[in-house]
């Protein structure tokens, strides 16, 4: 299997990519995104451009990618979800490789489902259900309560606790969870006492089951807390590499599963966590 070298910066391929919606953008951002992540010897510009809901918006950024395509550099590349189809033919007549998702994939899926799609904008994103609304609120408002272990009550409603030492990525994990799986997540952040007395404290010991940790490696833990406390004991290589071993030490006594969060994005690791402690999605 070939590799593939990554090249310096200054090395790198220039291209603009433009990110075009009807709506938020949302949805088409985090599929071109995701796209573009496989070119790694490629240097995007990304531009957003939200709520482009009329002829005369479309035909404004067809001049503003046309710009940029006679600047010298390769055309650019355009993902868009449109349900108009007026605005969709619009684009297709920049200088640009045009990539409408929405074709890509609502034709196929009309054809083998053999009906016509709704052709609605916005029905991801809106309020549609007022249920899931208030799940997705009530989650991230217990998460938020729960936070480094500031509240003592109400910890049995917890869907899934997190524990770690500081700075492993707890807090960010938790905030996604709630946020796009209606997840009411805690977390308690490991710290000496807890070492010393070799065992876990009262409060997780009541929701052992419903634990899942983080660890980390001590450079890279070194290095995030110096960003925050320089030079400190807190921050010191020997304390992180005490910390880490004894918080691992420690879940392992326990019987707590845990990963390694070292080099796994805030997405990578709540997805793991959802498939690891086998929880269900409560809101979409």
């Amino acid at each position: 299997m070939s590799t593939m070298t990554k090249l310096p910066m200054s090395e790198l391929s220039q291209r603009t990519a433009f990110f075009l919606s009807d709506r938020t953008g949302i949805t088409v951002e985090m599929l071109g995104h995701s796209l573009l992540s496989q070119f790694e010897n490629v240097a995007f510009e990304e531009i957003t451009l939200p709520y482009l809901n009329t002829r005369e918006k479309a035909v404004a950024v067809v001049g503003q990618i046309n710009e940029r395509a006679s600047m010298g550099q390769s055309r650019p590349l355009v993902f868009s979800t449109f349900v108009n189809p007026e605005i969709r033919l619009v684009l297709d007549s920049a200088n640009a490789l045009h990539l409408d998702c929405f074709s890509i994939f609502i034709a196929p899926m009309e054809i083998e489902l053999g009906i016509r799609s709704s052709h609605t904008v916005g029905l991801s994103h809106r309020v549609e259900n007022p249920i899931d609304h208030r799940q997705r609120i009530e989650a991230i408002r217990y998460t938020l309560e729960h936070d480094d272990g500031i509240s003592q009550k109400n910890w049995r409603q917890a869907d899934i606790t997190l524990i770690g030492v500081s700075r492993t990525g707890k807090t960010p994990t938790c905030l996604y969870l709630a946020l796009q799986y209606g997840i009411h997540a805690a977390n308690y952040p490991l710290v000496p006492e807890d070492f010393d007395r070799a065992t876990l404290p009262a409060q997780l010991r009541n929701v052992h089951s419903k634990l899942f940790g983080f660890t980390i490696d001590p450079l890279r833990l070194h290095r995030m807390r110096n960003e925050r406390k320089p030079d400190s004991k807190y921050a010191s290589i020997k304390n992180c590499q005490y910390e880490v071993r004894e918080a691992e030490m420690l879940m392992r006594r326990e019987g707590i599963p845990y990963l390694d969060a070292t080099s796994k994005s805030i997405e990578e690791l709540a997805t793991a966590v959802m498939h690891e402690a086998k929880l269900e999605r409560k809101i979409y």
